[in-house]
């Protein structure tokens, strides 16, 4: 950790003598400027830990200076000395965050303390802007996680990387659960070798099976040229199926398939090519709840489930939330060349008391956005509040692990103990939700943790689609 720098603005005086020092007896690394436009400018160039600025300036109005700084890094540590003290100096000086009013003659004893509470104070501060450089174990492989849950995480993934050739990595929605894929493969013995990746539910559905098994020319119309399908291009690597709960039922009896005996057939073809591919799927749905609905083959839920990892949700981990937040700041700092090198404490509090339902990848954007607001070092209070989502009435519907909807205002729910057929309970599920979203199908997606796609499918299913047109006030 470098030394904490303190900027000493004062023209050329026994005063700013004892001020230097002190300084330096307290460790800091000294900056001097004569005048204060020179010292706005070396403020500007390297940013110090601290400073001290004489009100009596020659060449600039030294409240003006102050106010200058103030402006620039809201959370700078600033002492003001000058020899003209008065009420009102004094009173526009706390008015300006001034942590501290001298007036020459100074006290050098009690500057000599001064400077040293600032310069632990300095320390302290800097180990809380950048924990995720300062503290061993944070990160691993892309991912960051201090906390006991995510230590765990990376204990398994080191333990089972070497061995796995199927595994199925479960949580909810901004997690994080391509980052774990990604650190399977790149922990394995197939590092070397391609990651290939495939978003199940941002896939036609007639497409498929040409996407994962290829298809040969002619093989429907359309197919001018053969085409290799993805197991065949990930052949010696690894295949990630993101959202593996989107695929259609028949596609899922041939990837068992595949899977079990390592072949494929491209559609339109009976000649069966050998392929070698590690296989990791994920989802946000309880996977073993949709084979009891029927809609995921239990078989194939058996061969990914060899080794079922699950991502903690962020609430569950909220001593990480620090070390992120500072590691999505300074990325977006470099981004957007912004001279940002840390957080307030108060935009820690708010950070950890948020209720952070999109996980991970809300963060991420919330401090983007704070990050466009800040004007000054720090991402202040004030930044991470307007750039916070508006307060819930009520949680969303995660699909891992499913959330109740509460029923909506004069309906009458069944009784707790009340059992009747899973597709009842289904359909007054997405019943629910669709209420809740006035109709708009697009909310109720968002809301049950389905893609438009897959919660069209269930209305068709279940024979809802015409219903809900005529109760929706604007179905998407």
């Amino acid at each position: 950790m470098s030394t904490p720098a303190l900027l000493v603005i004062h023209p050329p005086s026994s005063t700013r003598d004892l001020l230097l020092d002190a300084a330096a007896r307290a460790g800091f690394a000294v900056h001097v400027s004569d005048t204060g436009a020179e010292g706005l400018s070396a403020f500007r160039q390297r940013p110090p830990d601290a400073a001290i600025v004489s009100l009596d300036q020659a060449d600039i109005d030294g409240l003006g200076l102050l106010t200058s700084l103030r402006e620039e890094a809201p959370d700078l540590s600033l002492m003001l000395v000058t020899a003209c003290a008065s009420v009102e100096s004094a009173v526009a000086a706390i008015r300006l965050g001034v942590h501290q009013y001298l007036r020459e003659p100074i006290d050098v004893d009690k500057v000599r303390r001064l400077l040293a509470d600032q310069y632990d104070d300095a320390l302290r501060r800097r180990v809380r802007l950048f924990p995720a450089e300062r503290s061993p174990g944070v990160t691993f492989h892309g991912m960051i996680g201090r906390s006991v849950p995510m230590q765990k995480l990376f204990r398994v993934l080191r333990t089972v990387a070497p061995h796995v050739r199927t595994a199925l990595v479960s949580g909810e929605t901004g997690t994080g659960k391509e980052l774990v894929a990604r650190a399977l493969h790149q922990l394995g013995p197939r590092a070397d070798r391609r990651f290939v990746v495939i978003n199940c539910s941002a896939v036609v559905e007639t497409l498929f099976e040409s996407e994962l098994f290829g298809h040969v020319r002619g093989a429907f119309p359309g197919a001018t040229d053969s085409k290799p399908g993805l197991f065949e291009l990930a052949d010696g690597g690894t295949l990630f199926l993101d959202e593996v709960a989107e695929l259609p039922a028949g596609v899922q009896a041939r990837l068992l398939r595949t899977i079990e005996f390592g072949e494929v057939h491209r559609v339109g073809s009976l000649e069966p090519r050998k392929v070698d591919v590690t296989v990791i799927a994920a989802t946000n749905r309880d996977l073993e709840g949709e084979c009891d609905a029927g809609r995921f083959r239990r078989d194939l839920f058996y061969r990914l489930n060899v080794v079922d990892i699950h991502v903690p949700p962020l609430r569950d981990r909220r001593d990480d939330i620090v070390y992120l937040a500072n590691a999505f700041m300074r990325a977006t700092a470099t981004r957007l060349a912004k001279p940002l090198s840390g957080l307030t404490s108060g935009a820690e509090r708010l950070l950890r008391e948020a209720d952070w339902y999109g996980n991970v990848r809300e963060l991420r954007n919330v401090l983007e956005r704070a990050c466009l607001m800040a004007e000054g070092r720090l991402v202040g209070e004030l930044d991470v509040k307007g750039s916070l989502p508006p307060p819930r009435t009520s949680p969303p519907v995660h699909a891992w692990p499913v959330a109740p909807i509460p029923p909506a205002a004069g309906r009458v729910s069944p009784a707790p103990d009340a059992v009747g057929p899973l597709s009842d309970v289904e359909r007054e599920h997405i019943m629910r939700a669709l209420q809740r979203a006035d109709g708009n199908k697009k909310k109720a997606a968002t809301l049950l943790g389905l893609s438009r796609r897959a919660l069209y499918r269930k209305l068709e299913r279940l024979d809802l689609g015409v219903t809900i047109a005529r109760r929706g006030k604007g179905a998407a």
